[in-house]
């Protein structure tokens, strides 16, 4: 299976990395992650992240660590609501191909 970020990054980075201090990726990863496990705010993403993050060091990069609750959503604010709808809908199609159309728990519950 693709890297599922492969189609929100397409849609464009927003992100002017003016400290490098965090990755486009890494932060839509971990917004992306923390809202599919129920997080409903800023402060509650960047709180996912740091319980996360031990977890997310596996597979990101992270070089300023996790993201303030003020920087996830300065960065999520700059994206454009409809590509990144079109990002998320090409990922689902993408797994609705490679399974035939059967039902993929994408939050982890069956």
């Amino acid at each position: 299976m693709d890297n599922p970020l492969k189609y929100f990054v397409e849609s464009g980075d927003p992100w002017v990395e003016r400290t490098g201090e965090h990755r486009f990726e890494d932060i839509l990863f971990i917004v992306l992650a923390a809202v599919l496990s129920g997080a409903e705010s800023w402060n509650e993403i960047e709180g996912y992240g740091k319980a996360k993050h031990a977890w997310f060091k596996g597979f990101l990069t992270l070089p300023g660590g996790i993201p303030s609750h003020d920087t996830l959503s300065r960065v999520i604010s700059a994206l454009d609501a409809a590509e990144l709808e079109a990002g998320f809908l090409a990922w689902v199609s993408s797994i609705a191909k490679l399974t035939a159309g059967e039902v993929v728990a994408i939050d982890g519950k069956a």
